[in-house]
């Protein structure tokens, strides 16, 4: 199978949809000797070279400042566009409702591969958070729900995230396709864990809490420091440990200084250590805990509490949350209501009955961890289920939206003028430069506006004549 993967981010940006491509394209090569093609906006002075398969990075715009340090790709990337449809795919999987599925679109009109999509993440939150124009928000959570109705198989990484979907205006059908986990089950020995840890004031017995992942304040992170203030004035000695970075982190501290936890008299009770992407320190860390507090209502699907699971760690998580799903509470973890007052309480009594932390997290480690291999066999199933579909001609079939005619007509377009361009290549060899190509162009461009809307509308509405008109006696 050829399998093209999309998605707006790559190494050297490092995320958990990153970790999803990344072990997508392993497996699907390893397991299932799929040739791989990996689409992605390009980063200053990021080498793809080392790939055992070919990226192909498209021009992006620098966007860092507004999406928390990733940049936007640009969708009409003619040259990329026919790098892709070179491959020849046979299926494409966008990771991201943006310009990765836009490009999965263009794509689609070009070589016919159907498109499957994952929902990973709450996005309106962050679409909410870059453009802070309430009316421009609701303009693009809708741009962003019609982009992935338009994709042929709708995948979810947990209920809820199906359910957040639906509430943002999807009507279509998805299926739950979870996410697994790239860390081997199994604590790290005592020798590694001292040397990561060593510097650090843990004293033995004291209890050690653990959060990883970017510092948000969506994440339920104030609350978590609430909670803390609440231990340490009831008398309670703990560590807490905080891994990541993100635009709150500041803020967090702030607080965390404010609140008694930092800088105070005695030793540091949270300390924030910053990013760390070492995938055996963080097994590391997370076998040296005693808890992972993970009090987030907007994760969709939660990898860091099954990666604390894969090292035998229990998770305190938000009763009802995509994070908690599969999780029994006092059982493979805990769950609270959503309150300081809730998460301080639980964290008392817990601290008075260390080990048995270590026996729930014995079975998180035995009925929640799932590892990566099992995940993308699960998903090359249901690749060949809608190639099969495909090729039956059973393929769910779509209402066709204003949007399709424009992306079928850009796609056109960027075909045509890939070829125009060649052609003059191949015609002015010692000319790649040339004013007369770039006017041509422009020529181009001119004629084709005054009819551009005109055509879409007729397109449309002939599409939607044929589909209204009575069925004969076939």
């Amino acid at each position: 199978m050829r399998v093209c993967l999309l998605n707006d981010s790559f190494p050297p940006v490092i995320d958990g949809v990153v970790n999803v491509m990344l072990n997508y394209a392993n497996y699907l090569q390893s397991d299932h000797a799929s040739q791989v093609i990996v689409g992605t906006p390009r980063y200053p002075d990021a080498d793809y070279s080392a790939y055992p398969y070919p990226v192909v990075a498209y021009p992006s715009f620098d966007t860092t400042s507004v999406t928390n340090g990733y940049r936007t790709g640009n969708p009409l990337a003619g040259k990329a566009l026919a790098s892709l449809a070179a491959f020849h795919p046979d299926l494409i999987h966008s990771h991201c409702p943006a310009t990765a599925t836009i490009i999965a679109r263009l794509l689609r009109e070009e070589c016919g591969a159907p498109i499957v999509f994952t929902y990973h993440t709450k996005y309106d939150i962050d679409i909410a958070r870059a453009v802070g124009n309430k009316l421009a928000a609701h303009e693009g959570v809708k741009a962003m729900v019609s982009n992935i109705a338009a994709c042929d198989d709708i995948w979810v990484v947990s209920r809820g995230a199906g359910e957040s979907l639906k509430a943002l205006g999807f009507e279509g059908d998805y299926r739950v396709v979870t996410n697994g986990v790239d860390f081997a089950r199994g604590r790290v020995c005592d020798a590694d864990v001292e040397k990561v840890t060593a510097g650090y004031d843990l004293p033995a017995g004291v209890p050690l809490f653990l959060y990883v992942g970017r510092m948000m304040n969506y994440k339920g992170l104030p609350l978590l420091l609430k909670a803390l203030r609440g231990l340490k004035d009831a008398g309670q000695d703990f560590r807490m440990v905080m891994i990541g970075k993100g635009p709150d982190r500041e803020e967090l501290e702030k607080t965390a200084r404010d609140y008694g936890l930092m800088g105070s008299d005695g030793p540091d009770k949270v300390i924030f250590t910053g990013a760390i992407y070492e995938r055996d320190t963080l097994r590391a860390w997370n076998t040296r805990a005693d808890l992972f507090l993970f009090p987030s209502t907007f994760d969709t699907n939660g990898l860091v509490v099954r990666e604390a699971a894969a090292c035998g760690l229990a998770s305190v998580l938000i009763a009802g949350s995509c994070a908690a799903e599969g999780v029994t509470d006092g059982r493979n973890g805990f769950t609270i209501s959503e309150t300081p007052e809730a998460l301080s309480a639980l964290l008392a009594r817990l601290c008075l009955d260390l080990p048995h932390l270590r026996e729930v997290g014995q079975k998180a480690m035995d009925e929640i961890y799932v590892d990566w291999r099992t995940c993308v066999a699960e998903a090359y199933e249901r690749y060949e289920y809608v190639l099969e579909k495909k090729r039956s001609g059973a393929l769910a079939k779509r209402k066709r939206e204003l949007t399709d005619y424009l992306v079928a007509w850009t796609a056109r377009s960027m075909s045509s003028q890939d070829k125009f361009r060649r052609l003059r290549q191949e015609l002015f060899a010692d000319f790649k430069d040339s004013a007369l190509g770039m006017m041509e162009n422009a020529q181009e461009a001119r004629e084709q506006a005054p009819h551009f809307w005109e055509r879409l509308l007729r397109e449309r509405e002939k599409d939607a004549d044929a589909s209204n008109a009575p069925k004969g006696d076939a």
